[in-house]
């Protein structure tokens, strides 16, 4: 039996929001009514002066918001935590399809794409409400660190510090990719909160919030040196690296620094890629050497079926169980050699109703694993692990950065690094370059983070167009470029209604 850390418990209990019918201030950020026992910021400024732990309590609390049912502000069943997002990008752009459909989960709104073109639609304000509710908290611990400007004296405090400046430009990330078509740098895209400011805040520019975020993950770098994490769930430099070469590959023209930033992380030796044999593991286990970032779920974070495995393992009782069937893309699934070890991750029965479910790939009982035992436990004290982050995800980073900088020889090396450990011959990546060689790499990345939340990412870094199978239920065959307005998220109602300086822009 796993045990939960008591501090991150404690956190957990004392950041943990109610779900108020009053969704924004109007400053953009999240309003929350807080539990009358939590610490004012006041409190929290006088206490960390005298007591480290406060900070790191903090700290912790933020992190327990990324697995918290409800921090999106619905009682939505797709409301889970960052997981959640995961799930909505890869539905959008089409790579996991909603085969069947009987509860509605994602039908609407998600896979016919009907929320980016209705800002009424929740599930707007759901990823608004989820990600501005991070940069607050991270804003809180800033500030009470000494403000965005301050380096604390000491190593506690400067680890807090970098975390929370590091989260802080991980929603900012992840709203800035959802929210905007494509860079644009002097578009005005987000309101920027990034200290206490009371009131309505105007948009920033895409330039101005992409400044902001690679400041934070610098300055969240060089704070982190000498962090040694007691799990994984926390931020570490590794991780604030990938952060960062996430950013500006999505910014564009500075592969370069892509390349800089992955290798480093390739270099520090901390992870290993998996091997064959370990892709068809579950996906369920923290411990696994290949994670870079993640959480370690335990019974008493109270996770069942409101959870990412609630909404894709079929053997737990959950909608992949029970009829909201999430596979893979059917032609995503058809560019899969026979060979590849991956190719087994999905049931590839085409006269079976659950074909392209991903039975081995994601499961968190290795007692049914491969049997026919479907939906025969149950997922109400789940202890199945979310995964974050992957060292493959710095292999095909890097090798993507290196083919658009024309370093042919590098970016074929780590694509053949990964390769290596999934076909029995990856020489035909010698005979790649140019756009034949970032095409491969796409379809490396596609292949490989399937379900994990990076399929829309790569689909905008790479300005693709998605092109559905036959398996999803609307849109099959309609080309839709990245950069389509049906793939961006609308600003929600309450935002625009409330803030005046976001309903001028909008007009």
């Amino acid at each position: 039996m796993k045990k939960i850390k008591i501090l991150f418990v404690t956190s957990l209990l004392a950041i943990s929001y109610s779900c108020s019918d009053e969704l924004l201030r109007n400053d953009g950020v999240a309003q929350d009514s807080q539990p009358t026992t939590s610490l004012t910021s006041a409190q929290l400024e006088q206490g960390a002066e005298t007591n480290l732990a406060i900070p790191a309590a903090f700290v912790s609390g933020m992190y327990a918001q990324m697995v918290q049912a409800g921090s999106g502000g619905t009682g939505g069943h797709d409301d889970f935590g960052h997981k959640s997002y995961d799930v909505f990008g890869d539905m959008v752009c089409g790579d996991m399809a909603l085969s069947l459909s009987t509860f509605g989960w994602y039908r609407a709104s998600i896979t016919e794409l009907q929320a980016m073109e209705d800002f009424t639609f929740g599930d707007n304000r759901q990823v608004w409400r989820y990600y501005y509710r991070i940069i607050r908290s991270a804003n809180t611990i800033i500030q009470n660190l000494g403000g965005n400007d301050a380096v604390p004296a000491n190593d506690d405090s400067k680890f807090s510090m970098g975390q929370a400046k590091a989260m802080r430009a991980h929603s900012y990330f992840y709203l800035a990719q959802y929210y905007q078509k494509e860079y644009n740098a002097s578009e005005p895209i987000l309101p920027m909160p990034i200290g206490e400011t009371a009131g309505n805040l105007p948009k920033s520019t895409a330039e101005e919030v992409y400044t902001q975020m690679e400041n934070d993950l610098n300055d969240a770098i060089t704070l982190l040196n000498g962090f040694n994490r007691t799990a994984k769930s926390a931020v570490n430099q590794d991780v604030a690296r990938m952060l960062l070469a996430y950013v500006l590959g999505a910014k564009g023209g500075r592969d370069a620094d892509v390349a800089t930033l992955t290798q480093q992380v390739i270099n520090a030796g901390n992870h290993t890629m998996l091997a064959a044999a370990d892709v068809t593991n579950g996906f369920n286990d923290v411990n696994s050497p290949s994670w870079l970032w993640g959480i370690d779920i335990t019974p008493e974070l109270g996770l069942g079926l409101i959870s990412w495995w609630g909404q894709v393992d079929a053997y737990s009782f959950s909608y992949a169980w029970a009829g909201d069937y999430k596979v893979m893309d059917q032609d995503l699934f058809d560019a899969i050699p026979a060979n590849d070890a991956r190719k087994a991750q999905f049931l590839d029965d085409p006269a079976n109703g659950r074909h392209l479910q991903p039975l081995l790939k994601f499961y968190w009982s290795a007692a049914v694993a491969g049997t026919t035992s479907f939906g025969s436990g149950t997922n109400f004290g789940i202890t199945a692990d979310y995964v974050y982050m992957r060292i493959e995800e710095a292999y095909l980073l890097n090798a993507e950065a290196n083919a658009r900088a024309g370093n042919v020889g590098p970016a074929r090396a780590s694509l053949k690094a990964l390769l290596a450990r999934r076909v029995p011959d990856n020489s035909y990546v010698d005979a790649l370059s140019g756009q034949a060689l970032l095409d491969e790499i796409y379809l490396q990345t596609r292949i490989e983070f399937w379900g994990e939340g990076k399929s829309y990412l790569a689909l905008k870094r790479n300005k693709a167009t998605a092109t559905r199978g036959n398996n999803h239920l609307s849109l099959v065959g309609t080309p839709i470029p990245y950069n389509s307005e049906r793939f961006q998220f609308e600003i929600p109602q309450d935002e625009i209604q409330n803030n005046p300086f976001v309903n001028d822009q909008n007009l």
